[in-house]
């Protein structure tokens, strides 16, 4: 069955850094393209990045183009979101997700925070 397991979130400075791992399993991962979502407070689930397989290309909502990098490891089934130049408004839960026959799965999500 499709597994998704995020990691790598946690408490950050304004102008720090963090890379986040979704570890995917059940699935030909490199076939797929992969979304990372976030969800803040209070906030409706957001979509931040996506990448499609056999070349990777991206797509970045505005308010993180420029700071935030979506990459995959088709051998190791893992996608990552480096974020860089992190504020207080990209506090949330960040979710990895993946759509298998019209099917959304979901990780359980790392929360990251960013605060001084």
């Amino acid at each position: 069955q499709v597994q998704l397991v995020e990691s790598g979130g946690g408490l950050v400075q304004p102008g720090g850094s963090l890379t986040l791992s979704c570890v995917a399993s059940g699935f030909i991962f490199s076939r797929y393209t992969m979304n990372w979502y976030r969800q803040a407070p209070g906030k409706e689930r957001e979509l931040v990045a996506t990448i499609i397989p056999a070349g990777g290309k991206t797509y970045y909502t505005d308010s993180v183009k420029g700071r935030f990098t979506i990459s995959r490891d088709d051998v190791n089934n893992t996608v990552y979101l480096q974020m860089n130049s992190l504020r207080p408004s990209d506090t949330a839960v960040y979710l990895c997700r993946v759509t298998k026959f019209g099917v959304n799965y979901w990780g359980q999500g790392t929360q990251v925070t960013v605060s001084s």
